[in-house]
């Protein structure tokens, strides 16, 4: 077994566990660690799309109660129905547009320096987001009607590219939609079973000529790294948003970029970016 491939496995594990539900890109960090790590070849991308699975298992385990009630009540509960028919909404706009572009969207913009500038102008974003006064009308994700859904669905679609950050678009995005901080960070965190789910399937049917047995150390490693981390930050994350804003997340993407970028222009790191 290749010890240093599994050192690799654990690093890209705590990296995915550790941002997927930031706000500060998960894909990003990976195109970057996968980067220096030399482990960006397409072996290496499909090993970062399905450690997601840890990722989503984290959040599964953190919200196990909820789960399960809400696929107990499915056609009996109102509150159930409605919270899954509201996900299936959000889910669609970036399954559809992921389908139709993913692959002009992989080619151009899966590299570091376009993932760089993508960090530092979703920075603004958030900045310009907390500076805003917001009207808070929905406090709870029981609350949400179908078109909130689809606004959710369309800022998540904002995700496709990378540096952008899937949890960032949702939560800052439902923030401007009128939910509160606490109602957009969960609706997020839901929202990222199925489209993470669907994604990381997805992959593995697509790319299953990738897969080897030989590769399952790298894989049970990188799943464990990712789980661990990303059950520890969603808990320290629901602490931090009752007493805090997203400003420091948005000065770190700045602060990131800047390196990434000022690393490649003075011929520091060899990014492999256009």
């Amino acid at each position: 077994m290749d010890i240093t491939l599994l050192i690799k496995a654990l690093i890209l594990g705590v990296v995915e566990g550790l941002t997927e539900f930031l706000p500060i890109s998960s894909t990003g960090h990976l195109i970057l660690a996968g980067d220096l790590l030399n482990f960006n070849d397409d072996r290496g991308k499909l090993f970062e799309i399905v450690i997601q699975s840890g990722a989503i298992l984290a959040v599964v385990w953190e919200y196990r109660e909820r789960i399960m009630k809400t696929f107990s009540g499915l056609g009996r509960q109102r509150e159930a129905n409605r919270l899954v028919l509201n996900l299936f909404i959000a889910f669609l706009p970036l399954a559809v547009l992921g389908l139709a572009f993913g692959k002009a969207i992989k080619a151009s913009l899966f590299a570091p320096l376009p993932v760089a500038t993508a960090f530092i102008l979703g920075a603004f974003v958030i900045l310009w987001a907390e500076r805003r006064t917001h009207t808070v009308r929905i406090h709870s994700v029981d609350e949400m009607t179908p078109l909130d859904a689809v606004k959710m669905g369309i800022a998540q679609a904002c995700a496709l590219i990378p540096g952008t950050s899937r949890s960032g678009s949702t939560i800052i995005g439902g923030m401007l939609f009128g939910f509160s901080r606490h109602a957009a960070t969960e609706f997020s965190f839901f929202l990222a079973i199925p489209t993470l789910g669907v994604a990381t399937v997805y992959q593995l049917y697509k790319e299953r000529a990738l897969l080897s047995a030989d590769d399952l150390g790298m894989w049970v490693v990188g799943f464990i790294a990712a789980f661990a981390s990303a059950f520890l930050c969603v808990r320290w994350l629901l602490r931090y948003i009752s007493n805090h804003d997203f400003v420091p997340f948005a000065w770190y993407r700045i602060a990131f970029g800047i390196v990434v970028l000022a690393t490649w222009h003075f011929g520091l790191v060899e990014w492999t970016a256009h």
